[in-house]
């Protein structure tokens, strides 16, 4: 079956995998571009799966004050190189997660940080387990991992914090 370099690129495009993983998916799903991208989440899982063990030291702190100047955030975000830090991939997530604590005042990381009987949705206080703001079908768990899967690096979210006015 012939794959059109068009049908290439717009897989590119949604997925940021590369052009040869783009190309195998499409050859394995037989053209069809939703089974493609299906595949290439799967690959993307199986090496955010791989990496999530090695250490994350490198990374970035980005801040985000909202307009009007009353509520702020930073964010700590870590990957294993500083190569990766300065990326545009990897400073469009962490302000993405900015962005997202700004909006959904998350208390804690992940499901791991809640105190033992904490009796509050954690998909409501968890960030990693919120439903991202720019796309709600996506967890923020899952951009990281797709932005892991572009980078080739671990990442994770260290911590963050958030001010508002009169809190």
């Amino acid at each position: 079956m012939e794959i059109s370099a068009n049908t290439v690129k717009e897989l590119r495009q949604k997925t940021g995998a590369g052009v040869m993983d783009c190309k195998k998916a499409l050859t394995e799903a037989g053209g069809n571009f939703d089974k493609a991208c299906a595949i290439i989440t799967e690959r993307g899982l199986a090496i955010a799966k791989k990496k999530s063990e090695r250490s994350a030291e490198q990374g970035l702190i980005e801040c985000y004050v909202h307009t009007g100047n009353h509520l702020g955030v930073m964010v700590e975000l870590n990957c294993e190189t500083d190569f990766v830090a300065r990326t545009p991939e990897f400073k469009e997530l962490a302000h993405n997660i900015a962005l997202q604590i700004s909006a959904m005042a998350p208390q804690y990381v992940s499901k791991d940080d809640l105190p033992a009987g904490a009796e509050e949705d954690p998909a409501a206080i968890c960030l990693l387990l919120q439903p991202f703001i720019k796309d709600p079908a996506k967890s923020i768990q899952d951009i990281i991992t797709e932005t892991v899967a572009k980078t080739g690096e671990n990442i994770k979210v260290r911590r963050f914090v958030r001010f508002e006015l009169g809190y």
